[in-house]
């Protein structure tokens, strides 16, 4: 599509009415409410999906690259916010042995056969929380902040051609449009610098809707020592950083910058409305749920036309729920009547450095929504605020955080042994409630095991291999690089077959 085009496209949405959209938004919330009140979205099991994200690399400087749609197209992928990144979800299936083996088997053979397709361009993909090298040439900071302007319309000259994407930057909603991370701001015109940053996703659609905000209340608890165990994005671009010493830098690095990148682009700046980014509340009911998404501010309204889907009833809170950007957040769809399911997208994760290790993020999440309501296990009763504190505590300090955690008898603890104990158990237990064996279950857990039992997420890898070389007096750009050229390098091995705990021996 040409800048012209493009530029059209987004002038067309933005003539939208967007009071008329809204309206028509809120009147779909309350059919919706009905439908699940009616049992529509109810499922006779637990099921599961998740979505992996992954950025494209030269493969042989690991220097940022732009995937040609052509090719993205060909290999299965869908596209992602920026020309760099790609995604897969895997099919939803039920949570059981079977199930969580089809999804590890799905990822497997369409990563593999992408990886093959993409090697004869040279190229490499690559799962992690944040790229660090540009592309060949460019500055990240030129890459990210690119932009022209077509009739009047700001375009990002290496974002995708997707219309929402670029009708945000020329809207008057406040998006920040900016990082301020420790030693790192960033200043730019569109949405693009949220292309900086690669998540998986996990769902869990809940078997009997109206129990969705009990798991919701469980999954928020959660959250933030799920967030510390997978930490993977604790470096930006080294040009990105402020002329502060090396040591500076890694004395006050964030474990997982991916939560502030999202967070510091889309969010209005202080002051300037209510964040879209962000810890969600609890809900009392499912109605709730579905009002705060209904109430949520649109950034891009658009005219959805119907379609031929069951949800498309809905089609406008579908939107909506398009920007309604939670770290966890519920969901409700269904291409048909029988597909239709409400369920928990579980955000906060950091693209990992395996496929095993995804699902065993998977495997562990599901465990635990399984679990948890059932034993009614009492970190239902942790405060609110406390899980929120427990959340940014994961994203400034991973697994160094001060938790606190309320244990199987409801006292309070912040150790970290004991708290991971209890969440592995859970899952454990989660597992064995849909079928798996002990040792099954075992199987998924064990490689996020590892990580506690070590002390070692793939941030503090990362940044103890930097901190080593910075050490040795290597420059700290060099030490960045040189650390993604090293997990790149293991990653190549372990991808599809491995996990990170393989990158731990020896």
């Amino acid at each position: 599509m040409s800048g012209s085009e493009l530029a059209a496209r987004v002038r067309e949405a933005l003539t939208v009415d967007a009071e008329a959209f809204q309206e028509r938004a809120e009147a779909e919330a309350e059919e919706l409410i009905e439908e699940v009140y009616d049992g529509t979205f109810d499922n006779s099991q637990a099921i599961i999906g998740l979505e992996q994200e992954l950025y494209a690399v030269d493969d042989r400087t690991d220097a940022l690259r732009r995937v040609p749609r052509q090719l993205l197209d060909r290999i299965g992928f869908e596209k992602e916010l920026g020309l760099h990144n790609a995604e897969i979800q895997t099919s939803p299936v039920p949570l059981s042995r079977y199930g969580l083996e089809a999804q590890e088997a799905e990822l497997q053979a369409h990563v593999d056969a992408a990886e093959t397709a993409v090697g004869r361009e040279n190229i490499q993909l690559v799962a992690d929380g944040m790229w660090t090298v540009p592309p060949n040439g460019e500055t990240a900071t030129d890459y990210l902040c690119d932009s022209i302007e077509a009739d009047g319309i700001r375009i990002a000259t290496n974002m995708s051609d997707a219309v929402r994407y670029h009708t945000m930057a020329n809207t008057d909603y406040p998006s920040g449009l900016r990082i301020d991370a420790p030693h790192v701001t960033l200043e730019a015109d569109t949405v693009m610098p949220e292309s900086l940053i690669t998540s998986i996703q996990p769902h869990y659609q809940v078997p009997h809707a109206p129990d969705l905000p009990e798991h919701f209340t469980y999954a928020l608890r959660v959250a933030g020592p799920l967030a510390a165990l997978g930490a993977n994005s604790p470096f930006f671009p080294p040009e990105m950083y402020d002329d502060v010493p090396a040591g500076q830098i890694l004395a006050d690095a964030w474990m997982e910058n991916r939560i502030t990148v999202f967070e510091d682009v889309l969010n209005p700046q202080t002051g300037d409305g209510d964040p879209k980014v962000c810890f969600p509340p609890d809900f009392d009911t499912v109605e709730d749920a579905i009002q705060d998404i209904a109430g949520d501010r649109t950034i891009v309204p658009m005219d959805v036309p119907d379609g031929q889907r069951f949800d498309d009833r809905f089609r406008h809170l579908r939107h909506k729920h398009g920007s309604y950007w939670r770290w966890v957040r519920p969901v409700f769809d269904g291409a048909s009547r029988s597909a239709a399911n409400a369920r928990i997208e579980f955000r906060p994760l950091a693209a990992q450095p395996t496929i095993r290790d995804a699902v065993a993020f998977q495997a562990l999440f599901a465990g635990l929504m399984e679990s948890l309501p059932r034993r009614e296990h009492p970190v239902r009763n942790l405060d609110w605020q406390t899980a929120k504190a427990n959340f940014y505590a994961a994203v400034c300090d991973g697994l160094q955080a001060e938790f606190t955690w309320l244990t199987a008898d409801a006292s309070e603890t912040g150790a970290v042994d004991e708290i991971y104990g209890e969440i592995f158990e859970y899952a454990r237990d989660g597992l064995e409630l849909r079928g798996l064996s002990t040792e099954e279950a075992r199987r998924y857990i064990r490689p996020l095991r590892e990580r506690v039992d070590r002390r070692t997420t793939p941030a503090r890898w990362k940044h103890e291999l930097v901190e080593r070389q910075v050490e040795r007096g290597v420059p700290l750009t060099e030490a960045i690089w040189g650390m993604q050229a090293r997990y790149v390098e293991k990653q190549t091995e372990t991808l599809v077959e491995g996990t990170f705990a393989d990158w731990l021996e020896g």
